[in-house]
């Protein structure tokens, strides 16, 4: 006999789950509105599998949410929503074995896979949600190049110009030559002009003789 608790404030969605969870009948259902009330079902039921939408619920961040995981270590989360970030999916997944993951848009053998594998306390993680945590790290990984335009910026920083002069010299606005420089810190990862430089002379931008790093 499983107790299972719905986190969700969705009022088709708790049907649907309820429906689904009782069609075996030794299966007892409770329903959380807010996490004072789902604190208060774990704390009698402990063993119990939380069915929870993250993004409508009132944990107000995803710390909270492991804080009351942790607390409640014997019971196992389903966390099934609309859409969960990379982010959140990545910090969740990695801190700790009590989360499964289905988004509401997925097919219904997810939902129904995920409820078989948390019975057997295994762990289940959607095809979605892996690939929105692989397209991440890919992402992360790629290296971001430099345009033609920001290389030539990078250089003009380099060598000392300011953000006026840059963008007299490119009939630009100051504006855009600082939203490029923006941009070029944040592809490169730095965040000094003294950066700038060590950057364009490994890029071979400028002649390293002309400066001293």
């Amino acid at each position: 006999m499983g107790k299972y608790i719905i986190a969700d404030n969705q009022e088709i969605t708790r049907y649907a789950l309820e429906s689904l969870i009782k069609q075996d009948e030794q299966n007892t259902v409770y329903r959380a509105s807010d996490k004072t009330s789902l604190v208060a079902y774990l704390k009698e039921h402990e063993h119990a599998v939380v069915i929870l939408d993250y993004t409508l619920f009132d944990f107000a961040d995803e710390d909270q949410l492991l804080i009351v995981s942790e607390r409640f270590a014997l019971s196992q989360w389903l966390l099934i929503s609309d859409e969960l970030t990379p982010q959140f999916l990545r910090r969740v997944i990695y801190s700790s074995h009590q989360f499964s993951i289905v988004f509401k848009d997925g097919p219904m053998k997810d939902l129904r896979d995920a409820l078989h594998a948390i019975d057997r306390h295994e762990r289940f993680i959607s095809q979605k949600a892996l690939e929105v945590i692989i397209h991440q790290q890919y992402e992360e990984e790629k290296p971001d190049i430099l345009t033609a335009t920001e290389a030539e910026i990078v250089k003009a920083i380099a060598q000392g110009k300011t953000t006026k002069e840059i963008a007299e010299e490119r009939f630009s606005s100051i504006h855009t030559i600082t939203t490029h420089r923006k941009n070029i810190f944040r592809k490169l990862g730095i965040n000094t002009a003294h950066e700038v430089v060590k950057y364009a002379i490994r890029a071979g931008l400028i002649d390293p003789s002309e400066f001293y790093i």
